[in-house]
């Protein structure tokens, strides 16, 4: 591919090299100046992927460069996030290890998200995340049936406040930890979809992960448009490995940026991806360019 390709510039591609046995990258080139050009797509990023780094320096960085939220962080951190600018365009709750596949566990995790409900109503936060758990020997009717009465009662409530409760898919294919959960019920963008139908709010929608929906389906573009009214949240990650989404791995991120502003989407892209270079401000930098279509 040559220097005037439209889909990755010099400046965009990353370098790749074998050290020890495992993939180490480089940037080619990165201007610390540089900040968000079109901006059509709502750029955020997710902490946890940067820890130990404190919200603090990870907030300051993101707002440099023209992002506009810090994710999946707790209330104690919204303060933080606010006085650079920012939001949270997503609020944790009760993880993925406990959902709404199991009727047991359906109270702990509702008093959680009514708990982050209330938040993120009073913060300005749009959304809160929400999981099926794992499927620990259910059948699929059944893990589906408990799903759709455990948020029938908590839908209402989101509704009431106005916060979307965000459904996150994830890949049962990859064991390695988060890279991949073995066992986790909703794994298909498609039973997350049928969930949401059943329901039938627009407070709730599909976390569209594109590194898990790549593992597990692929045709990542079709099911964009595919599913187009049921997009909450956006997550981006390199494939193989969940690292950065350059070119040494096989997701090709401007297109999909593209497919998102075909279908209209107006929420959040949040950059979910394990830098793998010391540098971890230039490796966000670079993932932040690449979906600046």
């Amino acid at each position: 591919m040559g220097e005037s390709s439209p889909m990755i510039s010099r400046r965009q591609f990353l370098s790749t090299a074998t050290v020890a046995g495992s993939a180490s990258l480089a940037l080619a080139e990165d201007d610390p100046n540089w900040k968000i050009q079109h901006g059509r797509i709502k750029q955020s990023v997710v902490h946890w992927c940067f820890n130990p780094m404190p919200v603090e320096e990870l907030a300051k960085a993101a707002a440099g460069m023209g992002m506009k939220s810090v994710e999946l962080t707790g209330p104690e951190h919204w303060p933080t996030i606010k006085r650079h600018g920012l939001t949270c365009a997503i609020a944790g709750s009760h993880g993925f290890a406990k959902g709404f596949a199991h009727v047991e566990e359906h109270d702990e995790c509702i008093a959680k998200l009514r708990s982050m409900i209330d938040a993120s109503a009073d913060f300005g936060c749009p959304s809160v995340i929400t999981f099926s758990g794992f499927r620990r020997g259910i059948s699929t009717e059944e893990g589906q049936k408990n799903m759709l009465e455990g948020l029938k009662k908590i839908v209402g409530y989101a509704e009431e406040k106005k916060i979307v409760l965000c459904l996150e898919m994830l890949n049962s294919r990859v064991n390695i930890e988060m890279k991949g959960h073995p066992d986790y019920f909703t794994d298909t963008i498609e039973m997350g979809v049928e969930i949401c139908k059943a329901i039938g709010s627009p407070y709730l929608k599909m976390l569209f992960d594109i590194y898990h929906v790549q593992i597990m389906q692929g045709d990542v573009i079709t099911r964009i448009h595919q599913f187009k009214d049921y997009l909450g949240h956006i997550h981006t990650a390199g494939n193989p490995g969940r690292g950065e989404i350059g070119g040494h791995q096989e997701i090709n991120y401007p297109p999909i940026m593209q497919a998102l502003i075909d279908v209209g989407y107006q929420g959040y892209v949040g950059q979910e991806f394990i830098p793998t270079i010391d540098d971890k401000i230039a490796s966000l930098r670079e993932g932040v360019r690449i979906c600046d279509v």
